[in-house]
């Protein structure tokens, strides 16, 4: 029997979580209010009155999509997970949705002024280079692209690598073949890992992601790194409804680190999520 599609066991995944998508474990609240915080600021449109077009590329249920609406642009969001299409549809009522594949955008060359491809969603593409490549299709030349993935180097990588070696207590679910398998790899290379809950996920190193994007025809402005302090707690302990309350008054006060060295060499190296701005050149 023929492998599932990537793109398909995607939509399929996504599509499960839809019901409870909305509820933020205490790891998405911090890495929402970073993630938007910084959309704001690197994506808000000059007070020029001109007319702007935005597109949130993997929109889920339109987080982005209603903030770049409420930014100024006339926003547009793609999913290929139907049910957060209808979630996104009722959270931003005048952005307009449809259902795509972020490697075959359904819109002209050059007809947006900005993309937000965010929620790790190219870390979820069969084939990255051609998404990228798309996204600088659809935008016009000078216009800004914020994208953040997974990162490889990531501190949270050191706990899956303790957790395998000494028989999984944290539950990151990597068994140290696949490790094994994935650290052979060059330095600045991509990796595949699982992730309980999301299968298999695409980690990109900074200098990697920042060529590809230079390939794709993109030039880089600015980097962030989101989650880099703050896992010092496992991802997989922050993964859960609420923590308890001495955990939880340590994970605020790593938060607040967690903001100050996003921009800092040592928050972006040790990040568990790359946020990179990059124009169309």
């Amino acid at each position: 029997m023929d492998a599932e599609p990537q793109s398909t066991a995607t939509a399929r995944l996504f599509d499960a979580m839809a019901d409870d998508y909305d509820v933020l474990e205490p790891w998405y609240e911090h890495f929402y209010a970073r993630l938007h915080a910084i959309l704001a600021e690197a994506l808000a449109p000059p007070a020029d009155g001109r007319h702007r077009r935005a597109l949130d590329a993997g929109c889920g249920s339109g987080f982005q999509t209603a903030l770049l609406h409420g930014l100024g642009y006339e926003s547009h969001g793609v999913d290929i997970a139907a049910r957060l299409l209808a979630a996104g549809r009722l959270r931003a009522p005048a952005a307009r949705f449809a259902r795509a594949d972020v490697m075959a955008l359904p819109y002209a060359d050059g007809a947006f002024d900005a993309v937000s491809c965010v929620g790790s969603t190219l870390s979820f593409v069969e084939r990255p280079d051609a998404a990228l490549a798309e996204i600088a299709r659809v935008l016009r030349p000078g216009g800004l692209l914020l994208l953040e993935c997974e990162h490889k180097w990531s501190l949270d990588l050191m706990w899956a690598v303790a957790s395998s070696l000494t028989g999984d207590p944290l539950g990151y679910e990597v068994s140290p073949r696949t490790l094994w398998r994935a650290l052979r790899r060059p330095l600045a290379a991509p990796i595949g890992l699982p992730y309980p809950g999301y299968g298999t996920l695409t980690l990109f190193s900074t200098r990697n992601l920042i060529d590809r994007l230079e390939a794709a025809g993109f030039t880089w402005r600015r980097t962030w790194g989101l989650h880099a302090i703050t896992n010092l707690i496992p991802s997989t302990v922050l993964h859960r409804p609420a923590l308890p309350r001495p955990l939880a008054a340590l994970y605020r006060a790593l938060k607040a680190l967690d903001t100050r060295a996003s921009e800092t060499p040592l928050g972006r190296a040790l990040s568990n999520g790359v946020v990179v701005l990059s124009s169309k050149t």
